[in-house]
């Protein structure tokens, strides 16, 4: 940093994993993610350079590295990149020269190791090599030709986005780890000789949906250099994993495992695996991503659940992760900080996936190599590639891929990897088919709508450098004059709307709140200057930068250039600031109650709710609860004044103000005080004092996710309303059960309670009776010294299936039995007697994860359920198959 510094640089800190502000990327996947906006002219910041080191994932689109960690010495998911930046400042020389310096002097890297390459047509970058620097010729080489599908040399993020021609170099390794005779610098991705240390790239264009390439409007460079690259040049050693960065983590490993150096290097590849997902998953925790079976959360469930197969490769059994994990912070955590203040959250979260994963991991394995086994698969031989098989192997079929992956949560790369292990191929056409099919019926087209997002921000970028920034005035006022400078009509620029036009309106400045920060866009009227209103204005959006855009239906002609007035609905907005006020208050409250990790992690301000999110491993208690509604209401009558201020970024951290991390925030923030019991970076609308949020009510607390839950709440009249609903339906609740008056209800409601299960009692022993248990006990089949009976059971309550369960265990004595009950979330229960081999446990597991649903227990009973509308038949099947025997029916 400090070379940098002294340079003129600002030092930047690094970003989230998540993008902030960005639906085109899963996770921040290089330096340049969060100065986006800068290289397009779509924002200013009071520095045109800039030094950083940023956390930055590669798992999923354009840049993916997961099928290369642990099998090469450079590959990883999560790296850190060092990252010096020019927005509209200095550009090819300066940046090359203070490259060249670094490495050379600063590194100490001896000058002759390195060689250098460019764009194939880039003399500019040439000539400064090899006239100024001095690089001989021969250790300089031309690659590239993007227009011809050759990305060498040419760097772009995305699909769209800045982009341009750069200059990599590389560290010479020595020639005797040559890849063959023409071994020159990036000319193979897996020649051991040659290690790309640092590339410079020159952004000089915006690649646009359609194909088209156009000049930015200023040029800028982005250098990024990895730091494991670095660290395995600077201490001399042929892999990034046996850096510093990376002993710590095996050393941990070699505790668990008990494992000797030579055992070490004879399983190194495990190890390296785990080394790196140890990494991400760390990361992933602590910026906020939960396990869950879409988007960010499946990458980190693949993640999580591919070290957990390694492990077992080197011999463990029990969670382990969460000890590896500590170590990642404690080598970590003085770089980032963040990572000690999550480290409970984060230890947490692992554990509770890798306990999910553990209950289906051996289930999954079983149908995996049964599979395998059929197609006549050899012995294991770990680390063999997918990419290394025969083009005659056998395949397992993407059916069964699919299967895997729906029912037991086995990510694909996982069945590739266990399968070509034992020299099988997997059909990843038929499995994306399956796959393709699922997200279909469930998403419908969500890739479509990503193209659309990725058109139309092109679109506003254009427009956004063309008639500058909207200029926001609705924290003062909610009327505004203004000047239409731009309208659009079905994603494309139009001069006019016509009456009954919908369309979007963009104005020089206007007081209406575009949404971000959870809080929705403003909604009223466009006037002209009668007050005769000329179109309805139904959201408002910032799609880049401070470009406002206002969703309109026009009721009278409208044109660019028009005098208009903004009017601002304002029952709506004050409804808004309300339950926006109030959110804040809430998370406060929350976090006296529940504990202080229960930091928000997402929400949604709107004016008819509030929706907050937060981490948690379990449900509020009542109690909680009631603590919770009730500590708002507190503040709420406190009447604290809401003050509102403008300072730096540092500043407002030193002063202890909460910021969130999926916001995306600038050099000069706002933030948002409620005396000293709330302080947080905000640029949404607020009430002045709490006292005018007036009612406060919890409508409901659930799980959104794996350890993620949710409040929705309301405020002011609607609080009000919901309340006086409530008692009513509890008063007509009183009068339909009979009680004395509302207080009784429950006491009423028991004594019902207790009447319907005696009769319900009575009619069970008339209904079991007529069940025949002794012939049903003598359909079990016989396998060796046990009996196994799988049996559907249709009684009337999960109580009849266990005392039937009871009896039957009588009459079979030693093995198996599996009962199924038929119910809308069909009941399982197996119990095993007498027999090693089996666990009922997870029989039940496997069943009820088959069903989508829930099970597990102990090697002598287990229970589980099935989703909801799922089909007893199924469960019932798939005992039978695993257990070798037929269904019985009574």
């Amino acid at each position: 940093m400090a070379f940098f510094e002294a340079r003129g640089h600002t030092q930047v800190p690094s970003a989230s994993l998540v993008p902030a502000g960005d639906a085109t990327l899963l996770f921040t996947n290089s330096g340049m993610v969060q100065f986006k906006e800068l290289f397009s002219g779509a924002e200013t910041r009071s520095y045109r350079r800039a030094v950083d080191y940023q956390r930055c994932l590669r798992v999923a689109g354009k840049h993916n590295d997961f099928e290369e960690v642990g099998r090469t010495p450079r590959h990883h998911t999560l790296f850190e990149m060092l990252g010096s930046w020019s927005f509209g400042d200095y550009f090819k020389r300066d940046a090359i020269l203070w490259a060249w310096e670094f490495l050379t002097v600063e590194a100490g890297i001896p000058a002759d190791r390195l060689a250098v390459t460019v764009y194939k047509d880039d003399d500019e970058s040439a000539d400064i090599w090899l006239k100024e620097v001095g690089v001989p010729a021969d250790r300089l080489a031309r690659w590239g030709d993007v227009d011809k599908g050759n990305d060498a040399n040419f760097w772009r993020m995305a699909e769209t986005g800045p982009c341009g021609p750069c200059s990599e170099i590389h560290f010479d390794r020595g020639a005797d780890l040559s890849c063959g005779p023409d071994c020159l610098p990036d000319h193979s991705e897996h020649c051991p000789r040659w290690l790309e240390v640092w590339n410079l790239v020159f952004m000089q264009y915006e690649q646009h949906p359609d194909g088209r390439r156009t000049e930015l409007p200023f040029k800028s460079v982005d250098t990024g250099m990895g730091l494991e690259r670095l660290a395995s040049v600077s201490q001399q050693v042929l892999s990034n994993y046996d850096t510093d960065l990376f002993l710590p983590i095996h050393a941990a490993m070699r505790k668990i495992t008990k494992h000797s150096m030579a055992e070490f290097d004879a399983q190194r590849f495990s190890y390296q695996v785990i080394a790196d997902h140890s990494r991400a998953v760390t990361f992933l925790l602590a910026d906020g991503v939960r396990p869950g079976n879409e988007g960010r959360g499946y990458v980190l469930r693949r993640i999580i659940r591919r070290a957990v197969r390694h492990a077992r490769l080197l011999g463990i059994t029990k969670p382990f992760l969460g000890a590896i994990a500590r170590e990642v912070v404690a080598i970590m955590g003085p770089s980032y900080p963040y990572l000690r203040d999550g480290e409970t959250a984060i230890l947490e979260g692992i554990e509770r996936e890798e306990a999910q994963f553990a209950r289906t991991l051996d289930a999954g394995s079983s149908l995996l190599g049964d599979a395998l086994g059929e197609l006549g698969a050899g012995e294991s031989v770990v680390g063999r590639r997918a990419d290394d098989l025969p083009a005659a192997s056998p395949t397992l079929g993407g059916e069964i891929a699919f299967k895997l992956h729906d029912t037991y949560g086995f990510p694909i790369d996982l069945t590739v990897e266990l399968a070509a292990e034992r020299g099988v191929a997997v059909d990843r056409a038929g499995f994306e088919s399956a796959l393709a099919e699922q997200r279909e019926r469930s998403r419908g087209g969500k890739k479509a709508a990503l193209a659309e997002i990725a058109v139309t921000t092109a679109l506003y970028e254009e427009i956004l450098r063309r008639v500058n920034e909207t200029e926001f005035v609705g924290y003062e006022q909610l009327d505004a004059e203004s000047t239409i400078v731009g309208l659009l009509r079905d994603g494309a620029e139009v001069t006019s709307l016509a009456a009954g036009d919908e369309g979007q309106l963009i104005v020089g400045r206007t007081p209406f709140y575009s949404e971000r920060g959870g809080q929705v866009g403003d909604a009223g009227q466009i006037l002209d200057a009668r007050g005769k209103i000329l179109a309805e204005v139904s959201d408002t959006q910032r799609p880049v930068g401070a470009l406002t855009v206002h969703t309109v239906r026009a009721a009278a002609p409208l044109k660019v250039g028009d005098a208009v007035a903004m009017r601002v609905e304002p029952v709506r907005r004050a409804a808004t600031m309300r339950n926006h006020t109030a959110t804040h208050v809430l998370h406060r409250a929350i976090r006296i109650v529940a504990g202080a990790d229960a930091k928000q992690r997402g929400s949604l301000v709107h004016p008819d709710y509030l929706r907050f999110d937060y981490p948690l491993e379990r449900s509020l208690t009542r109690d909680e609860r009631d603590q919770t509604e009730a500590e708002v209401r507190r503040a709420i009558r406190e009447d604290m004044a809401v003050v509102v201020a403008q300072m730096s970024m540092g500043d407002a951290v030193k002063a202890g103000a909460d910021a969130f991390f999926d916001e995306k925030y600038g050099e000069t923030v706002r933030t948002v005080r409620m005396e000293e019991y709330s302080h947080e970076l905000c640029g949404g609308t607020h009430c002045r004092a709490t006292g005018q949020i007036g009612s406060f009510v919890i409508t409901s607390e659930r799980s959104i996710g794996s350890g993620l839950r949710r409040i929705e709440a309301l405020t002011g009249a609607a609080a009000d309303e919901y309340l006086r609903q409530q008692s009513r339906t509890l008063e007509a609740s009183a009068e339909a059960a009979g009680a004395q008056d509302a207080h009784t209800v429950p006491q009423r409601i028991a004594a019902l309670q207790a009447e319907l299960k005696e009769a319900k009692r009575r009619a069970k022993a008339g209904g079991s009776a007529r069940i025949d248990l002794a012939a049903l006990a003598a359909q079990a089949t016989r396998q060796g010294e046990i009996s196994i009976l799988v049996a559907m059971l249709d009684v009337e309550d999960d109580e009849a299936l266990k005392e039937a369960a009871k009896q039957l265990r009588k009459k079979m004595g030693a093995g198996v039995l599996a009962l199924v009950r038929p119910a809308e979330t069909p009941e399982i229960f197996v119990s095993v007697e007498g027999s090693a081999e089996h666990d009922a446990g997870a029989l039940a597991a496997a069943a009820a994860t088959a069903l989508g649903g829930r099970g597990g227990g102990r090697p002598a009973m287990g229970q589980g359920r099935g989703a909801v509308g799922s089909s007893a038949d199924e469960a019932a099947n798939a005992l039978a198959k695993e257990l070798g025997v037929a269904v019985t029916r009574s």
